[in-house]
Order: C-alpha cells, then structure tokens, then sequence
C-alpha cells in the first residue's frame, strides 16, 4: 500500500542521525537551526521515484541525505539530458526555490535513497535572516554555476573516456557533495545511466582512468586516489579534442 503513495505522501520527520547529515545546518545560529530542522521532512524514495518534475511548482528545497539522484531534462525527440549526479550531502534547486519558478528539469532515484526537504517558505526565512545560511547557498550557486559551464563544453567533445572522467570528478565535489569524501559507492550501471553509455563503455574507461593513478575501483564504488589528477585528465581530453576539431 505504502508503494502506491507518492514521495510527498510518504514524508516523515528525519532522525537525529539524518539531522546531523545535513550540512547547511552547522552554520546556522540556534534559533535558526531549531526553525530549519522543525520544519525539515524526509521520504524514502524507491528507484524510480521523482523527486520533482519539469513544469511542476516548487515546494521544497531539496537534498539526498542517502542514495543517488539524477537530474536530467527529456527533449522532444526522446532523448535525455542529464544535468547531474546528486549523491549524499548534495542539496540542489535553490535557484529555482530562490525564483519560486515551476522546474525546468527531473530529478530521479536511482537507487533506494533518503530525501530531504525544506519547505519553500522555510528557505525564504532562512534568506531572510541568516548570513551562514546566505553563504552556504551562495557558495552552491557559484559551484553549481561553474560545474555546469564544464559539463556543456565537455559534452560537446563526444569522447566516452572524458564523459566518465567528467562525471567522476563532478561527483567527488567536495564544496557540493560534502558527504561522499573519498569513496562514492556507486555500481557501473548508474554511472553509465548518468553518462549516457553501455555499462562495458564504462567499464573500459574506469580501467583507463585506475591505469593512470586517479581512481580506484572498488567492490560497490570508486575511490578517488588523486582528484587533482582526474580534473587534469578532464582538462586534458579537452584540449585534445579541441585540437583534433580545428584538424578536422
């Protein structure tokens, strides 16, 4: 019966652990904080479940407290778009919440994932009257902003290594994605839904990138043995593909 409920109808009060996940809340002062976290919900997402939709109003501010998220935009002639990967301790859409605009994008589970939510309300107060808070979001636009800028020039390169590599290095952000540190615990099948490419494809570019000392892969995930590094092989394969272009 639970199944048949929607995200929102399935949404409870998060756990102290839950709580202390969420990284938005350290720099808030105490009045602040009890606000946020009395008004903070969480649901249980199953695979498959959207988290918000293109055209829809916006109701919360979200983030993934545990899972994965995928935010991705569909184009008329079927294919999609994918934005972003949104692992544990990424909270995204504040310009949309800023805006109070309908979303222009999908986000979806791809796995079993906790997702938490600060009523729209709730995000405006904290705009409002807290500096930390103000920070923090700041800080997210203009990461956000940056990562989004790479990703349009890298797609354009069309080269299935830097795709995996850009992806990689997207998700191990450590300013966006606080709670992943050094191990993101990710099946190569995600990772190619993320990309876009077979799980094989995959697999032969993680062998590429564990062969040049810039990751590791693990049983369940990826450990990042050199960030600076993949960033670099990210870099790299753009210039490449630039100059193969101007060849061409």
């Amino acid at each position: 019966m639970s199944q048949e409920l929607s995200l929102h109808q399935r949404r409870r009060t998060p756990t102290a652990e839950e709580i202390n996940g969420i990284p938005w809340l350290a720099p808030l002062h105490a009045h602040e904080r009890e606000r946020a976290i009395a008004a903070l919900q969480v649901g249980d997402a199953s695979p498959g479940d959207y988290v918000c939709r293109l055209g829809r109003p916006v109701t919360y501010w979200f983030g993934v407290v545990e899972g994965l998220l995928k935010m991705s935009s569909d184009h008329a002639d079927g294919s999609t778009m994918t934005f972003a990967g949104l692992p544990p301790g990424g909270w995204f859409g504040e310009g949309t919440a800023m805006k109070r605009e309908p979303y222009r994008y999908n986000v979806q589970a791809l796995r079993k994932s906790v997702v938490a939510g600060l009523p729209i309300d709730t995000f405006h107060w904290l705009l409002d009257h807290s500096i930390g808070f103000n920070r923090f979001v700041m800080n997210q636009l203009n990461e956000r902003l940056g990562q989004f800028i790479a990703a349009r020039e890298i797609d354009r390169l069309n080269s299935p290594d830097l795709r995996v590599a850009r992806s990689l290095a997207a998700l191990f952000n450590p300013v966006l994605y606080p709670s992943v540190g050094q191990v993101l615990h990710i099946t190569q099948q995600e990772l190619a839904y993320l990309v876009g490419l077979s799980r094989q494809r995959v697999n032969e570019a993680l062998t590429a990138l564990e062969r040049q000392g810039a990751i590791r892969v693990e049983y369940g995930g990826v450990r990042v043995l050199d960030l600076a590094a993949l960033r670099w092989h990210v870099f790299q394969a753009g210039e490449q593909g630039k100059l193969g272009r101007k060849k061409r």
